[in-house]
């Protein structure tokens, strides 16, 4: 069975200006963007779930822009940890108040993708407080029958790497979150970054996805309290609808 229009790519984490390994995020992004164009059909958008940019600086952000011009699809973004909220809503043309949350909702065919801010400025560790939950109810509300996916920085869910669970969400907010996915069953896919390897969950009754970054994976560890990385390749994340329902994908890169 093919899937029904359209497909939703998930790049995450290219943190360009990096310089955390030999690897370089601006040569790993590139070769992602590539292996993305070579997907058919064709995806309807792009989505990139934060930690875009490694400083927040200017250049950074032009030269993610340059790397991401060669995918035909619109790209859509949210912040992460490592990024700046004003200097998003500059390089990529969102509206908002200086200093506010990035969220917004985009209409891609048959799918809705709303995007969450989880991020504290200045914070590595992610909220949700009760105006952004307010927000992403009120959001949900407007369209209950429309298949949703829901995007966010900080995967809700606890991944068992104690140095990653250290940098996440609070226990309140994820629990505040499972319990508005309960009531909003249109959400088929909560999707995020963050945790820079694939991790999956469940909440409210909603599958969750932590994509792998296009820069480097953390080291699978279920003890160590520091984050260490692996030799492990750059990948990202595709969704699928089909009859209403999202199946996602993550490929990675050959070595």
């Amino acid at each position: 069975m093919a899937p029904t229009s359209p497909l939703l790519v998930q790049l995450s984490d290219p943190h360009i200006g990096a310089s955390w390994t030999a690897a370089d995020p601006a040569v790993t992004l590139a070769a992602v963007v590539a292996e993305v164009r070579r997907v058919a059909p064709a995806p309807a958008a792009v989505v990139v779930t934060g930690d875009l940019a490694d400083h927040a600086t200017d250049a950074e952000y032009e030269l993610l822009r340059e790397l991401l011009a060669p995918l035909a699809a619109p790209v859509y973004v949210l912040a992460g940890n490592q990024d700046d909220r004003d200097s998003l809503r500059r390089h990529f043309g969102l509206g908002g108040a200086a200093g506010e949350p990035v969220q917004y909702s985009v209409a891609l065919g048959a799918l809705r993708l709303v995007l969450l801010d989880s991020t504290r400025p200045g914070r590595d560790g992610g909220q949700l407080d009760a105006e952004r939950l307010a927000w992403l109810d009120a959001e949900l509300a407007l369209q209950p029958d429309t298949p949703t996916v829901v995007a966010m920085h900080h995967p809700p869910l606890v991944s068992a790497m104690p140095a990653a669970d250290a940098i996440g969400l609070p226990a309140s907010a994820v629990r505040a979150l499972g319990a508005m996915l309960a009531r909003h069953r249109q959400v088929c896919r909560v999707i995020a970054g963050h945790l820079h390897r694939t991790v999956v969950g469940d909440l409210g009754g909603c599958g969750v996805l932590a994509a792998p970054s296009t820069y480097v994976q953390a080291t699978l560890d279920l003890h160590a309290s520091k984050l260490r990385f692996a030799s492990e390749a750059p990948g990202f994340a595709l969704h699928a609808l089909i009859e209403g329902a999202i199946a996602s994908h993550v490929a990675t890169l050959a070595g």
